[in-house]
C-alpha cells in the first residue's frame, strides 16, 4: 500500500494570535510556526501502518511558501519516506488545495490518502471532502480508528450520537480526529536522516492548477472582550436578570 499524507504549516497552537494593525489578517512575522496538529496525527497513523508492514511507502505533501519545507522535514523525521512541496506565495483556500492535491494524486497513484480533518488556522474542515469528491473516491471523515483489510478499510468515526463504523473500498480518503492516536516525537537520529530524504518542489503551473483565491477577506478583527460575570443571591434574582437584562427568557 502506498499512502499519501497532507500537512500544513500553521501558527503553533501555543501562540496567542494577534491581528494586524490594519485589520488585513493575522500577524505572522516572528511567530512560531509548526505542523497542524491534526496533520501530525495523520502522519503518525501512516507511519504506524508502515510499521505493521501494511504500507510500503509514505509520501507527504504540502502547499505554501518556501518555509513549508521545515514542516515537511518534520514529517520525514517522523517516518515519511519522501516529500512533495508545491511552492506558492498565494493565499490558499480549500478548493484550490483540493485541486492541486488531485493533480498530485493522479501522478502518484496512492492507495490511501490520510489528512487532518481541519487546519487550526482557518478551521474550514473542507479540503478532505472536496478532494474525495474530485477524485470520486469514498471518504471516511473524523476517523478515531482505522482498521485496514486486504482491499478495504474499517473506519470508526465520531458523530453527534456517538461512534459510527463504515467500510471503505480502496483507494479512499480518510481525515483524522484527535482520538485516532498520539503523535510521536521525532528522535535526533531520525531528524538527521530526514535531512537526506528527498523533497520534490513543484509549481502550480507544473500541475496545471490555478491557486488564485476565489474569496476575499475584507476585515479581520479580534472577538469582543468578555465582560465579567456576577453572582446572584437567589433564584428570583437570577430569573429577573435572565428576563430583563439578558432577555433569554
Amino acid at each position: 500500500m502506498k499512502i499519501l499524507v497532507t500537512v500544513k504549516r500553521v501558527v503553533d497552537f501555543n501562540v496567542k494570535i494577534r491581528v494586524k494593525a490594519d485589520n488585513s489578517g493575522i500577524e505572522l512575522a516572528n511567530i512560531k510556526m509548526s505542523m497542524n496538529p491534526f496533520d501530525e496525527i495523520a502522519v503518525e497513523e501512516a507511519v504506524r501502518l508502515k510499521e505493521k508492514n501494511i504500507a510500503k511507502e509514505i509520501v507527504v505533501v504540502t502547499l505554501g511558501v518556501a518555509q513549508c519545507q521545515e514542516t515537511l522535514r518534520t514529517a520525514l523525521a517522523m517516518g515519511a519516506d519522501r516529500a512533495i512541496h508545491v511552492q506558492t506565495d498565494l493565499e490558499l483556500q480549500p478548493l484550490a488545495v483540493a485541486k492541486a492535491l488531485k493533480a498530485i494524486i493522479d501522478k502518484e497513484k496512492p492507495d490511501l490518502v490520510i489528512m487532518g480533518k481541519q487546519a487550526i488556522d482557518d478551521d474550514c474542515n473542507q479540503t478532505g471532502q472536496m478532494l474525495a469528491a474530485l477524485l470520486g473516491w469514498p471518504q471516511g471523515t473524523f476517523a478515531s480508528k482505522v482498521e485496514p483489510e486486504t482491499d478495504k478499510l474499517q473506519i470508526t468515526r465520531e458523530v453527534d450520537g456517538g461512534l459510527e463504523t463504515i467500510e471503505l473500498k480502496l483507494p479512499a480518503v480518510v481525515t483524522t480526529d484527535l482520538r485516532l492516536n498520539e503523535p510521536r516525537y521525532a528522535s535526533l537520529p531520525n531528524i538527521m536522516k530526514a535531512k537526506k530524504k528527498p523533497i520534490e518542489t513543484l509549481t502550480p503551473e507544473q500541475l496545471g492548477v490555478n491557486l488564485t483565491p476565489r474569496l476575499k477577506t475584507i476585515k479581520v478583527t479580534e472577538p469582543p472582550k468578555r465582560k465579567g460575570g456576577i453572582k446572584v443571591s437567589d433564584v428570583a434574582m437570577l430569573v429577573d436578570k435572565l428576563r430583563n437584562e439578558a432577555k433569554v427568557i
